[in-house]
């Protein structure tokens, strides 16, 4: 009997064991779950679940029946792979054969690249946010190193707990990155309102430590004292297991168009890992660390897999997904449909960047993406009208 292995736990690992049951697979299939708990959904652990007492029922996905047909092995990691021989290594000594791989393992924390670069807490894990919680008490100073995504949830929960917060970013302004400069702008200036300080344009250069104060000094020589640091500065995919199979492990793992890990046969990769081409902007892999990638790119590595081991027909179709976030931070939801990512430049096509907004991202003359500030009504609209531009009714 064939046997695939899906190693990752999360919710890219689970949607891959159920679309593989649910679309026939009869073989085994063995997931490797570094994590002890049952999948959980992670957006929460910057926000709701922050805020208030962590509960891990609340979080946990609701599992359809496939997934009960596999094996689970938690708690365990896979430490390398020999995907010629097709064996994987488990940091419990074993080793696992197998027909079909499924890379699942997602990204993990960043920490600075300082000395004393591990001190404070960082936001991934259930585990990760009960205990940033327990230290977000009314009055506690909080130094917020990084002005990404969790950077800024995490600031917004905290100042509605009553924390003082700071926050630290070399950039121009918060979400420089994934919303460019205008929308960034705009989201700073409402922190702003709510108390959040930033120190922008500038890195940290050293960390100290003393009984329960944290001191943070900065490259432009000031220094921040805070009673909790938080380090929000990006994630790094967890492909280390992969190294030395000759794949593109430069950021991610490079993929073709239906998921294949370097384009060999019988290896997929699948949500925040996975590097690959979407048609619908060109032809230039990219990772697209967004809520519905590792449900899409799950059925799609599920029809890969069936078809490489088990004869079932490839699809006749390119794999399209378009690519949406959303992030709540205190009273404001972002939303996009699209990708920014690839825009050269951003217009505000309704609205006040001040209070609600749709802005607008272009590359040339073409929209490829669409933001909200606010305005959730407008979802549905935007959505359609990124989908128009780019020629599809996907």
């Amino acid at each position: 009997m064939s046997r695939i292995v899906v190693v990752g736990g999360s919710l890219s690992g689970l949607r891959t064991v159920e679309a593989l049951y649910g679309a026939g697979w009869a073989g085994e299939v063995v997931v490797i779950s570094e994590e002890t708990h049952l999948p959980y959904t992670r957006p929460p652990l910057s926000k709701a679940a922050l805020k208030g007492a962590p509960d891990l029922g609340s979080l946990l996905f609701k599992q359809r029946p496939e997934a009960d047909r596999a094996e689970w092995i938690r708690g365990v990691r896979a430490v390398a792979t020999d995907l010629a021989a097709r064996r994987v290594a488990l940091s419990d000594g074993r080793i696992i054969e197998y027909d079909g791989l499924v890379a699942a393992t997602g990204v993990r924390a960043r920490r600075l690249p300082i000395p004393h670069g591990s001190a404070g807490f960082v936001v991934r894990t259930f585990d990760d946010c009960c205990a940033l919680q327990r230290r977000l008490i009314a009055g506690a100073r909080v130094v917020v190193v990084g002005a990404g995504f969790i950077g800024c949830e995490v600031a917004a929960t905290a100042t509605q707990l009553g924390c003082r917060v700071d926050v630290v970013a070399p950039d121009r302004t918060p979400l420089q990155v994934p919303l460019g400069t205008m929308a960034g702008g705009a989201v700073q200036r409402r922190h702003e309102r709510h108390g959040i300080r930033f120190h922008l344009g500038a890195g940290v250069r050293r960390v100290t430590e003393s009984g329960t104060t944290t001191s943070v000094e900065l490259t432009d020589d000031s220094v921040l004292t805070g009673d909790v640091l938080v380090q929000a500065v990006g994630s790094a995919p967890a492909v280390d297991w992969l190294a030395g199979n000759g794949l593109d492990l430069s950021d991610g793992i490079a993929c073709d168009n239906d998921l294949r890990m370097g384009g060999g046969t019988g290896s997929v990769a699948v949500g925040d890992v996975a590097r690959f081409p979407n048609p619908l902007f060109d032809d230039v892999p990219r990772r697209v660390e967004h809520w519905q990638i590792p449900a899409v790119t799950a059925t799609r590595a599920a029809a890969t897999l069936m078809h490489d081991l088990a004869g079932a027909p490839p699809s006749d179709s390119a794999f399209t997904p378009l690519p949406s976030f959303w992030s709540d931070q205190a009273d404001l939801r972002l939303q996009s449909f699209g990708s920014l990512a690839v825009a050269d430049r951003a217009e505000v096509l309704e609205g006040d960047l001040e209070s609600e907004a749709v802005v607008g991202y272009f590359r040339g003359a073409a929209l490829t993406g669409v933001l909200l500030l606010g305005l959730p009504k407008k979802a549905v609209a935007a959505r359609r009208m990124v989908l128009e531009s780019l020629g599809t009714s996907v």
